[in-house]
């Protein structure tokens, strides 16, 4: 078909690409992270509306006493922190260590919070968070580019306390009926190695609805 024929064409295109990373000779630009650093500050002000409608409830899980304990997967440059509310302690976890600089600019921007680490690793593997510790779990385009989407959600599950909470903002594969279907596909070989990894053609949603959270709302 068309589609394959164009998809095929960009992944013969990002061969090179492929075989640097497969070396070990691409992690150098997780230093330079400047484009996604940047694409994120344009798409959370793009989205500020959505974001905030997403973490409105936010306050419905803050314990009896004491402060709400957020674990932020991903957290990438702190674009979430805006919308969490006074008082909250935020734990943020991601595998890049360069995105510390760009963390802690929005953590002296967002002075309403109280933050308590930065952990380096992926969200298959939070072996340094407690059972039952988390209040709440926040993953924005995280799920997006894990290696085991299943695993990062049972990890999720493990961290909460009962009771608590996953949030969760996703890009996911369009109807295959669609153009935006078509364009996900063939320029997914590029995507990837400008967004981290970044896979645009998930049905995430099949991930959630499998992890058997007792209740799972999915909007549009």
């Amino acid at each position: 078909s068309g589609l394959c024929n164009y998809a095929d064409l960009f992944l013969f295109l990002t061969l090179p690409l492929y075989v640097a990373e497969l070396v070990g000779l691409l992690s150098f630009y997780k230093r330079f992270f400047w484009f996604v650093y940047n694409f994120t500050l344009a798409y959370n002000e793009m989205m500020k509306e959505k974001k905030r409608e997403l973490f409105r409830n936010l306050d419905k899980f803050f314990p009896p006493k004491g402060s709400l304990r957020i674990l932020e997967l991903g957290s990438g440059s702190g674009a979430n922190f805006e919308h969490y509310p006074t008082g909250c302690r935020i734990t943020c976890i991601d595998p890049n260590p360069h995105f510390q600089k760009y963390l802690e600019k929005s953590m002296a921007k967002n002075d309403h919070l109280f933050y308590d680490s930065f952990i380096v690793a992926s969200g298959e593997n939070l072996k340094a968070v407690e059972d039952n510790s988390m209040d709440v779990v926040v993953c924005t385009l995280v799920l997006c580019s894990v290696q085991d989407t299943q695993k990062v959600l049972q990890e999720a599950k493990r961290v909460l306390r009962p009771g608590g909470a996953l949030f969760f903002l996703e890009h996911v594969v369009s109807d295959s009926s669609t153009w935006s279907y078509f364009f996900q596909h063939v320029f997914q070989p590029f995507w990837y190695y400008m967004n981290d990894g970044c896979d645009t053609t998930r049905a995430t949603w099949k991930h959630l609805e499998a992890a058997c959270f007792s209740d799972l709302q999915l909007l549009k």
